[in-house]
């Protein structure tokens, strides 16, 4: 739970409306409902082992569902929306967190079985790149295997290596994502056919990226030692559809981070921003309605151990941990180098970019960490930590996440 501040539907729900989690929830224990939801409908666990057979949690009863994941959370959605039609009086706020396509085994091992299976049977994959193995990969297998040697099961770890070149998960895992493609189609038909569209926005996007082989690595950022900032793991998909008037096909190169989806919806809803300083979120509202807009130019992230910042032209990833790990600052010149491949942190030529970029990053964490939840400073986690051997290295043994999932 969390208790430093309100969260969006705790602020949605005082505003009168109604709120719903349909899928996957990832920040705690999932057997009742929190944060603000009224409604609640999600899987027994976090990280997805199959697609099929899950026990679920529908308000507060548990069942089996023995078909996909991805459909029963549609289905719920949708039943969702259909008993809202016509009732204009009482807004509702859906969160709509499908668990696919995911990218690990064992959920997307072997050949798919789901309705798109077919779709990709002569599919070569040209685009899924062949790059030898990255040292970090290699580097995170062998250190996760000595220090936390039965979490997860070693045989998921061992698909890292394996997967680019894995025709039948290659096939299981692009299907999957035609699985969620179709999902949110229903829904959004859901929607028009019930002529609730025009009064609705829709925001698309996902919790990371996914490097499918590029720097050597399959994955998110935590997938190699140490974590990394590269763009795949990291850029999502965003795509927001505003209620009304629509304006299709419209792209933007701006800078912007999840943490702006808050301010956002609290701005379409017409609603003010509670009183929280430092605010970091900015509502991208007139991104999509404006061609005149002031935008920052700095996303800032941080994957435990390494905090980045990344502008137009360049990515920076600063690196903390005991010296006898060895961790290498990165920074990477993208109007020189766009796809991140040569490290220039040694440069001569670049140390005063460099320095502003390291000003800007501590400066950003020194004003929005809260010292209790500071990896850097000693503090710990509200969810899961991908390395806590590492924390208790250098914050000693008694150091733990607040929970475990």
């Amino acid at each position: 739970m969390l208790e430093e501040f309100p969260t969006l539907p705790e602020l949605l729900a005082h505003a009168g409306y109604d709120t719903a989690l349909m899928g996957k929830y990832h920040l705690g224990i999932a057997d009742k409902p929190q944060n603000g939801f009224e409604e609640w409908v999600t899987l027994q666990v976090g990280h997805v082992q199959s697609f099929y057979d899950n026990q679920m949690i529908v308000n507060g009863d548990r069942i089996t569902h023995p078909g996909h994941s991805v459909d029963f959370f549609t289905e719920q959605a949708v039943d969702y929306i259909s008993r809202r039609e016509g009732d204009s009086e009482n807004p509702f706020f859906m969160f709509l967190t499908y668990p696919a396509p995911y990218g690990h085994w064992p959920s997307i091992k072997g050949e798919p079985t789901n309705e798109f299976a077919s779709f990709y049977n002569e599919t070569p994959f040209q685009s899924v790149p062949r790059e030898g193995i990255s040292k970090e990969l290699i580097d995170w297998l062998l250190v996760r295997q000595k220090k936390m040697p039965d979490y997860p099961d070693p045989g998921e770890l061992n698909c890292l290596p394996q997967l680019p070149n894995d025709l039948p998960t290659l096939r299981n895992y692009y299907s999957q994502m035609s699985v969620v493609d179709d999902g949110v189609g229903r829904v959004l038909a859901a929607l028009d056919d019930r002529e609730m569209a025009d009064n609705t926005l829709v925001i698309y996007t996902s919790d990371h990226g996914m490097s499918l082989g590029q720097h050597g690595f399959w994955g998110h950022g935590e997938d190699t030692w140490p974590s990394n900032m590269h763009r795949e793991a990291n850029n999502i998909p965003l795509i927001i559809r505003p209620p009304g008037k629509r304006h299709p096909g419209k792209v933007r190169e701006s800078l912007v981070g999840t943490t702006d989806i808050f301010a956002t919806i609290m701005d379409y809803a017409d609603l003010p921003l509670p009183a929280l300083e430092p605010m970091h979120s900015r509502s991208m509202r007139p991104l999509v309605e404006s061609e005149q807009f002031q935008w920052g130019d700095a996303v800032f992230m941080e994957q435990e151990e390494t905090r980045a910042i990344r502008t137009e032209k360049w990515l920076l990833m600063r690196r903390f941990g005991p010296t006898s790990y060895d961790f290498t600052d990165e920074l990477y010149d993208l109007h020189d180098d766009p796809d991140e491949r040569q490290n220039v942190i040694g440069r001569a030529e670049h140390k005063d970019e460099l320095e502003t970029l390291i000003a800007r990053l501590d400066v950003f964490f020194e004003t929005h960490s809260n010292p209790k939840w500071n990896l850097w400073e000693g503090g710990t986690v509200k969810g899961n930590s991908t390395r806590p051997f590492l924390w208790q290295e250098i914050w000693g043994e008694d150091w733990k996440p607040t929970y475990s999932v």
